[in-house]
């Protein structure tokens, strides 16, 4: 016992005690890194930096920012999380091009980038994020008209360079016709997240045609984007083949938030058909018109409805539609109780038990769940309804 009670942190092994010091936070492994020589040491290595957090730290300034970057980001870093100044009464510009480039140059590695309540007004576009990024997430963020963009704006004399060049000629040619803009690559970002961002609009929607590797898409209370917005940019036939989001195979909508906010529902631009959509989430109020318009998507296989209220009645109505789905998911659904009065078991006659009609049971949260189930089992293969 004497022996337990005078053994320290400086006899565990750095493997052990870099296990513990993952269990803090950003601020929190700053701060430990000032004990001593030894720790400020293990507090540099990078399995500590993979997925970075400072969401909850409210003080972040750019200041800090750099300061992190220089000491302990590195080749480690997978994913940031980070939190701006748009709600800030400080103001000012937090997230810079000179820090993205040499974030981008130090982290190679770095995959997903997230950003909450961040004033990307100052950026010329979403090109001067690091090229290794295949996730961004905006929540609360503010946009410039061109963020999308993929071509960034050159300079007037590489315009006369290219103006005079063959090879400017053809990569005008190769704009006009609406391809591939910018680098060979192009932006490397699979997965594109809005949630909140009121200043996302159709214009901004129309810039992510150009985008080549973009396969899934989440729009979460946009409330700039209109059906129009979203039938312009469906994959559809076209003179010169598929045109649109043709690369697209996930697409969410949800509007919750603002109650008794009025618009234009965006999901209504399904009702154009969308070539080569698999998946199709449908969240609040965009899960009525949605639904109506998903009987014209011909390659889904996937549709899943949350945060939202309906009677047993619509959900089977217009999964009569739907045949050719291999998964239905319920999230947060609301189930409205069956208008008239209830009818016991093995009531009612055989008139119920028509096609297309579903035999009333009683009126009790198991049953009609039950009862729901085993009609909708008849059209699916998979179910998960809601708790």
């Amino acid at each position: 016992m004497e022996e337990f009670k005078s053994c320290n942190l400086d006899y565990f092994p750095e493997n052990i005690l870099i296990d513990v010091l993952s269990f803090l936070s950003v601020r929190e492994l700053v701060r430990a890194g000032r004990v001593c020589k030894r720790w400020k040491r293990l507090v540099k290595d990078q399995r500590l930096w993979r997925f970075v957090d400072l969401t909850a730290w409210k003080g972040v300034t750019s200041r800090i920012l750099w300061v992190l970057l220089r000491q302990y980001l590195g080749c480690g870093l997978r994913c940031l999380r980070l939190r701006g100044l748009l709600l800030s009464a400080r103001g000012g510009t937090f997230l810079s091009e000179s820090w993205l480039k040499a974030l981008a140059t130090k982290c190679p590695r770095l995959s997903k980038l997230y950003l909450l309540h961040a004033d990307l007004r100052s950026l010329s576009s979403c090109q001067v994020l690091p090229p290794s990024l295949k996730v961004l997430e905006l929540r609360g963020c503010e946009l410039p008209r061109s963020f999308f963009n993929q071509a960034l704006p050159s300079s007037p004399a590489q315009e006369r360079a290219e103006a005079t060049s063959s090879v400017g000629a053809q990569r005008q040619g190769q704009d006009k016709k609406g391809k591939k803009l910018g680098s060979p690559s192009g932006i490397p970002i699979e997965t594109l997240v809005l949630n909140n961002v009121p200043s996302f609009t159709d214009q901004h929607l129309q810039s992510l045609i150009s985008w080549e590797r973009l396969h899934r898409l989440e729009l979460r209370d946009t409330f700039r984007v209109t059906a129009n917005g979203l039938r312009n940019c469906a994959a559809k036939e076209g003179v010169c083949g598929v045109e649109g989001l043709y690369r697209l195979k996930f697409l969410e909508i949800g509007i919750t938030g603002r109650q008794g906010y009025q618009l234009q529902m965006a999901s209504l631009g399904l009702g154009a058909g969308w070539l080569g959509l698999e998946e199709l989430r449908l969240g609040g109020k965009e899960v009525g018109p949605g639904l109506l318009c998903a009987s014209r998507l011909k390659d889904l296989k996937s549709l899943c409805l949350w945060a939202c209220t309906l009677s047993e009645m619509q959900i089977v109505r217009s999964c009569r539609m739907l045949r050719g789905l291999c998964q239905l998911e319920f999230l947060d659904v609301t189930f409205q109780p069956r208008q008239g009065p209830p009818v016991l078991e093995g009531e009612g006659g055989g008139e119920e038990e028509q096609e297309g009609h579903i035999p009333l049971v009683r009126e009790t949260t198991a049953t009609r769940e039950c009862c729901l189930q085993q009609s909708l089992g008849k059209l699916f293969t998979h179910i998960r309804p809601s708790k």
